[in-house]
């Protein structure tokens, strides 16, 4: 075999060895970027089943509804902008967990949200939201929360692109 042949087939299996990676790897990014629609497709299916969710569209009229904390305090947290706009969670003595992960209260597929972002706790008559050290901050209106501030009802807090706020 001359020089010439020998080198032409070296180059040609480089060139089929590079084919072969680049295939895998496209193969690779198909798959998980159908994984990924797929799991966020059956995270949104199985949030619409969620109790919060029936309650909001009335599907569980057996359901009671949160005691009441006063004579005109909020009875539930609202998505008013946003992904999950019109979500609506019934307020307990329990603190509301929101973020992307799967353990929060408010699960949020939100790019600009942390993973556990923001906390919405009752202490005594009034409720309160708190920055849970999110990389892009947690707004009361217009300011951005630093520690735990105090939240009237019918002001948006608002969280990666979503907005939420207390209801009566």
């Amino acid at each position: 075999m001359s020089e010439l042949t020998f080198t032409l087939l070296r180059l040609g299996y480089l060139v089929l060895l590079w084919v072969f990676v680049l295939s895998a790897v496209a193969v690779l990014r198909r798959d998980l970027a159908a994984r990924v629609a797929d799991r966020t497709e059956r995270r949104r299916r199985d949030d619409a089943g969620t109790p919060a969710r029936k309650a909001a569209a009335g599907a569980s009229p057996a359901a009671p509804p949160p005691p009441a904390r006063g004579g005109s305090s909020p009875t539930r947290l609202v998505v008013t902008a946003g992904p999950l706009t019109g979500t609506t969670l019934p307020l307990g003595a329990s603190s509301i967990l929101i973020g992307r992960s799967p353990a929060c209260t408010l699960v949020l597929d939100d790019d600009y949200s942390s993973s556990r972002h923001a906390r919405i706790f009752p202490q005594g008559d009034d409720w309160y939201v708190e920055d849970l050290g999110s990389t892009n901050g947690t707004f009361l209106g217009d300011h951005q929360v630093q520690g735990p501030t105090p939240l009237p009802p019918g002001v948006g807090v608002q969280i990666g692109r979503s907005v939420v706020e207390l209801q009566g």
